[in-house]
Formats: structure tokens, C-alpha cells, sequence
């Protein structure tokens, strides 16, 4: 097969969102040359808002990129949690006390304007970017790995990392598995923030409504001049099987008995595109000798906890942490890295973090979404919460493990039966 270039890179990256961007730009600062290959003609990204919380924000600190990230997002005052049936509020965090015990703020930023940050940043730390190239096919070779692609094209390296996403190729090498429906579905919206004023929206706070069977965010963007929506439902039509669901309709339904806040954003989400919510259940292995997984890849979230981006930009950074700590003299042969001890270390402190991390945002999933007596019983047990309360935090706020990690208390704990209402 063709081969892209007779120069061959130490590492190869495939897929170029914020995680395999992230992994690149993290093994360059190590010293690496790193190729990246994205299947789009070009580089970018859809969407909407993301919440990068302080274990995400230190990195961007450390690689030089906090304050430019700073600038085009905004550190909102509190997040908050309310009722979406009466507009109740259950409980809140204090994010700038949350700052002040992590160290680094947390910021609302636009997907496509931290996308840009990082390819910037590759840019200049010399990443080779290649569009165009949609992988088809992965491999281990004597020296390091190989991938090829749906031309016929194919590259080698010393070691693979497999950003590839949800639907992801390399994943396939280490199990056997399919994507899982949770049957709800988001509409999103970025809008300039004239177009809410007077809907009794917080200017400065993240919200998040929950409700029976539905949930909705807001908060604002880009210096407060835009306002992010996120309108997610579970669908009927989805668990009846149907191949047409979350459709525009469902979405209307859905949010009826929802508060007057909440109705009056409803119409100002975009209704000509809708997410379907799937994640994967975790793994443990993510390394076929060579060839290692990141972000989607690996560890799918559901959205609940805000930690997808978060987790795949920490997977670069952890990966190149062991990388720097295992590289050795350069050769024109080799890197000099000692792929198969960073790989192994890699694989120990990752998975684990990223299983809790999957399996708590179901867990919140389902607490968000609870109807009648649950939903009484989740008020209060919420509303008893004192606003300084880290327990919930500390796991996955708190600086980033390059070790396994030790099991975290889990919050809440207390068995929603048990509360009186």
C-alpha cells in the first residue's frame, strides 16, 4: 500500500476533535512528532456550549492556553439546580469558593472557539494536521503500528492513538461491543443573549432544570454576549423501537408541564438537528500493543456529569505525563520512548477514573429525570444539601491522578426510599 509520506512521525493521531487535538498537542510538548489525521475535509467542530470544570482547566493552564480560553468563554457565578415542573431550587455550588478550593476556575466556553484554541495551539507546536483521511483499519507492525485509510493510503509509526470517537475502528481490536441507547435525546441552541433577556434566565449562573423525564440548561457564552440552551427528553418513540425519534414533536411534548422559564426557551432551539444520547459500557483495556484509545474511544459518557471533553483532554495529558517520565535518548531510529511502560501505565491510571466517571453519570441520569414520589424524594434530599458540600466534587474536581485511583464516596449515598417527604 501507499504510504502518506516517507517521513515517519513517532506517534499517530487519529481523529481531530478537542481529545485528539489535546493528545497531540500534549505528546509535541514531550518532544514527539506527531501526525494527526482527521476524516473531515476540515477541521472543526458542531455543537454548542461545553462546562470545563477545574480538573480541565489546569491543563489548559499548563499547556499556556487558560488565559485565551478565559477570554472567549465565561466563569460563571454559581451553578444551579432547580425543579423544572415549579422552578424550585434544590441546590447550588458556589463556583468561585469552588475555585478557590481547586485552584482553577470553572468555565462555560463554545465548543467550536476551545476546538480552536487547541488546533491553534498544534499549529504552532508543529503538529502535522492531514484532512481528508478517514481511517478504515488498524494494525500492529514489528517496530510500532500502522493504520490505513478508505483510499488505500496507509502510515506507520511508533505508536497509534485511536481518537476515533462514539462509532470508533481501533475499538473494535479490543472488544466486541455496541454503542447504548439511553433513549433520550438533546436540542441544543447558541443564541445572541438579546433574544432571552426577559425570559428569566441568569445572566451569570449555569441552570439546570429537572424534570420527570426531561432536563434543561442554560447558560451564557462567548463574555455573556451568546446564551447556550440544552433541551434533553427521554423519547417514547425510542423505546418503542421507532427509527424516527426525538423528533421536533417528541420535544414539544416532553416539556408541556415544565415551568414558565423553561417553556419560554423552548422555542429557540434549533429544530432542523438533535443528538441522540448513547454511551458504552466501560472497559478496562484501552492498549492492543501499539495502538491506544482516548476519549469517546475509550470511555462514551452520557452528558450528565459534563465530563466528555474534560476526560479526553485528561487522557492526553496523563498519556504524555507517562511518556515525558519514560523517554529516554533520541535515536534515528527511535523516539526513545519506552512505548509499551508508558502504554502500561497509561492503561493503570485511566480506566478506572473514566469507569466512575461513565457510571455516575447514568446514576445522575436517572436522579435528574425521577417522576411522583421519587421526584419528592429527590427534592429534599437535594434541598438538604449545604451549598459548601464537596463530597460530591472532590473525586473529580480535584487534581488529575497519574496512579490508580482509590474508590470515592459517591454522592448521594442515601437511598432515595428513605427520605420523608
Amino acid at each position: 500500500m501507499r504510504t502518506t509520506d516517507t517521513h515517519r512521525p513517532d506517534v499517530l493521531v487519529i481523529g481531530g476533535g478537542i481529545g485528539g487535538l489535546s493528545a497531540a498537542l500534549a505528546l509535541s510538548r514531550k518532544g514527539l512528532g506527531v501526525r494527526l489525521y482527521e476524516q473531515a475535509p476540515a477541521f472543526g467542530e458542531v455543537g454548542a456550549g461545553l462546562q470545563i470544570a477545574p480538573n480541565c482547566t489546569r491543563i489548559l493552564d499548563a499547556y499556556g492556553l487558560l488565559g485565551e480560553a478565559l477570554s472567549l468563554g465565561v466563569t460563571p457565578e454559581h451553578m444551579v439546580m432547580k425543579d423544572a415542573v415549579d422552578a424550585g431550587e434544590l441546590t447550588r455550588l458556589d463556583l468561585k469558593d469552588l475555585e478557590r478550593r481547586y485552584g482553577f476556575p470553572y468555565m462555560v466556553i463554545h465548543r467550536s472557539d476551545l476546538h480552536g484554541i487547541i488546533l491553534r495551539a498544534c499549529e504552532r507546536a508543529g503538529v502535522e494536521l492531514v484532512r481528508d483521511a478517514r481511517c478504515v483499519a488498524y494494525g500492529n507492525t514489528a517496530g510500532g503500528a500502522r493504520v490505513t485509510f478508505a483510499d488505500g493510503r496507509s502510515d506507520e509509526a511508533e505508536v497509534v492513538i485511536a481518537a476515533d470517537g462514539l462509532h470508533s475502528v481501533a475499538r473494535k481490536l479490543l472488544v466486541d461491543d455496541e454503542t447504548v441507547s439511553s433513549a433520550y435525546v438533546a436540542y441544543r441552541a447558541a443564541v445572541p443573549y438579546e433574544r432571552v433577556r426577559g425570559n428569566g434566565v441568569h445572566r451569570d449562573d449555569v441552570v439546570v432544570y429537572v424534570g420527570p423525564r426531561c432536563h434543561f440548561v442554560q447558560y451564557p457564552l462567548r463574555g455573556g454576549e451568546m446564551f447556550n440552551q440544552v433541551a434533553v427528553f427521554e423519547s417514547a418513540k425510542a423505546l418503542a423501537g421507532a427509527e424516527d425519534w426525538g423528533t421536533p414533536d417528541e420535544l414539544d411534548r416532553a416539556f408541556e408541564g415544565a415551568c414558565g422559564p423553561v417553556r419560554r426557551g423552548l422555542p429557540l432551539m434549533w429544530r432542523d438537528r438533535w443528538w441522540r444520547m448513547y454511551d458504552r459500557d466501560p472497559i478496562t483495556k484501552w492498549v492492543s500493543g501499539r495502538i491506544a484509545l482516548l476519549g469517546d474511544a475509550a470511555h462514551p459518557p452520557l452528558q450528565y456529569m459534563a465530563q466528555g471533553a474534560v476526560m479526553a483532554i485528561e487522557d492526553g495529558w496523563v498519556l504524555a505525563e507517562h511518556v515525558g517520565a519514560r523517554h529516554g535518548r533520541r535515536s534515528r531510529e527511535s523516539s526513545g520512548v519506552d512505548w509499551e511502560a508508558a502504554l502500561a501505565a497509561y492503561e493503570a491510571a485511566r480506566p478506572e477514573h473514566c469507569r466512575r466517571v461513565v457510571t455516575t453519570a447514568r446514576r445522575w441520569g436517572e436522579l435528574w429525570h425521577h417522576d411522583g414520589i421519587k421526584r419528592l424524594q429527590r427534592n429534599a434530599l437535594l434541598r438538604s444539601r449545604d451549598t459548601y458540600d464537596y463530597t460530591f466534587t472532590d473525586w473529580i474536581y480535584g487534581p488529575t491522578a497519574l496512579t490508580p485511583e482509590q474508590e470515592p464516596r459517591l454522592y448521594p449515598t442515601i437511598p432515595l426510599d428513605s427520605v420523608k417527604v
